[in-house]
């Protein structure tokens, strides 16, 4: 029987240093409806992040909009003081102003106020990656980035890293500052970022694809992702999963979920060796 482990999804090393398992957790999910507020069970929340660790999880992927603050807060809770091994990337640059409601803000005191209160609620002294969460196209991109190098310079950010970004973007801040990651949705039934993921491949840099487990028509009873699971017996989520980890060795998705059992499901995928065959007919198929 294969032990279940998010390590057989292979490793990737994040900015030369940070060594994590490819196949990671987000916390989006942990909040309540909207990514508002507490979670409809804290409780489930803990233990789902720690059986996430139990099992392997050594990168988790969080924000200080997540809630605000709730996913960042859970995490401490259920995890702190945390294992050597384990990486947690945030980000800032997104604020709030209700369920499903989020609007850009990359002013570079907005930045810091929000990195120095990640680090408060986190517990931590260095932030191990802190994403841009989007670009605020009302202040110059060397603004926001800089600001984040001048964490990084102090020493209160370890790796910075940008979301939903084009190669141009990542372009113009590397100028800037040395990017780590990057973070665009991609899945298999949305590859508007593939491109980027090439680019990034091709350069190391990591690549989080956010909404991991959408599979669009491709899990519709007849589709060739239906098709494959009904033949191989893995749900259409574990072959999604999958299929990122085979896509690319940059590729670190973190499929989110405030269910322990869920949670198994999808670290089931780092032990699924994804024919070429069945990959290639996914690929054909968006």
């Amino acid at each position: 029987m294969t032990t279940l482990t998010a390590a057989a999804s292979g490793s990737f090393t994040i900015g030369a240093d940070l060594t994590v398992n490819r196949l990671g957790f987000g916390s989006m999910r942990l909040t309540g409806k909207g990514v508002w507020g507490d979670p409809k069970d804290p409780d489930e929340a803990v233990r789902v992040l720690r059986r996430a660790v139990e099992l392997g999880v050594n990168f988790i992927d969080t924000a200080d909009s997540y809630g605000p603050f709730v996913a960042e807060q859970l995490i401490k809770k259920a995890l702190h003081p945390y294992r050597d091994d384990l990486v947690i990337a945030t980000k800032a640059g997104l604020s709030r102003q209700g369920p499903d409601l989020w609007t850009p803000l990359g002013r570079p005191q907005y930045l810091r106020q929000q990195a120095e209160l990640s680090l408060r609620h986190l517990g931590v002294e260095r932030i191990d990656l802190f994403q841009l969460h989007r670009i605020d196209p009302t202040v110059p991109l060397e603004d926001q980035v800089g600001e984040l190098k001048k964490l990084q310079d102090e020493g209160k950010i370890r790796h910075i890293g940008l979301s939903e970004v084009s190669i141009a973007d990542l372009q113009a801040a590397q100028k800037v500052a040395p990017i780590a990651t990057v973070q665009n949705m991609y899945n298999v039934a949305n590859r508007s970022a593939e491109e980027l993921l090439d680019h990034s491949t091709a350069n190391g840099i990591g690549f989080i694809p956010w909404y991991p487990l959408a599979t669009g028509a491709l899990a519709a009873r007849g589709g060739p992702l239906a098709k494959i699971a009904e033949r191989t017996g893995h749900t259409p989520g574990r072959l999604a999963l999958a299929w990122l980890l085979k896509r690319s060795p940059v590729m670190l998705p973190i499929p989110g979920t405030s269910s322990v059992a869920h949670l198994e499901d999808n670290i089931a995928a780092a032990t699924i060796q994804l024919s070429d065959e069945d990959f290639e007919a996914l690929a054909a198929a968006n």
